[in-house]
């Protein structure tokens, strides 16, 4: 197992790889990790994301490892890779997108068990009411992100007086 980690706007993300892509994004307190082992995957995963938390970077193009979950999770973290950056959808139009519109639940289960958010964006998801529910890593850093990718509609408004 390869790991690296690059320090950034939400804190400390740690990047975990084999030979074949990268198999997860976690969020660490400084003092938990310094050590360092990185492969390509990891390198490129640093690199791109460096350049979103400066808005210079839309897409991911880090090859991706993911062998851990159930089928019904994989299908939810494959759709999670199709949404557009900047733009949001809800648990229930995923749940829809999986021809089981009763399944949103098990929609929130999947993406709280993603183990790569940011570079798969289980932040995109948001509530039926436009709510920013149920992220695993707080909705304060959901918020954050979603305003990295579009601040007209998820920055924090600041007081006009």
């Amino acid at each position: 197992m390869n790991y690296d980690w690059t320090d950034t706007t939400i804190g400390r993300c740690y990047v975990s790889a084999t030979e074949d892509g990268i198999t997860s994004v976690k969020l660490l307190d400084k003092d938990q990790v310094n050590d360092r082992l990185p492969n390509e995957h990891t390198d490129k995963a640093i690199d791109e994301l460096i350049q979103y938390f400066n808005s210079e970077l839309k897409v991911f193009t880090v090859a991706l490892h993911m062998v851990e979950g159930t089928r019904f999770m994989k299908q939810v973290w494959n759709y999670l890779r199709t949404i557009p950056y900047g733009k949001t959808v809800s648990y229930l139009d995923i749940a829809k997108y999986l021809n089981n519109e009763k399944a949103v639940r098990a929609v929130g289960m999947a993406n709280g068990k993603n183990p790569i958010p940011i570079i798969v964006p289980c932040h995109r998801v948001i509530g039926s009411d436009g709510s920013l529910v149920g992220y695993a890593l707080g909705t304060d850093i959901k918020q954050h992100l979603l305003s990295i990718e579009n601040p007209l509609s998820f920055g924090i408004q600041s007081s006009l007086f």
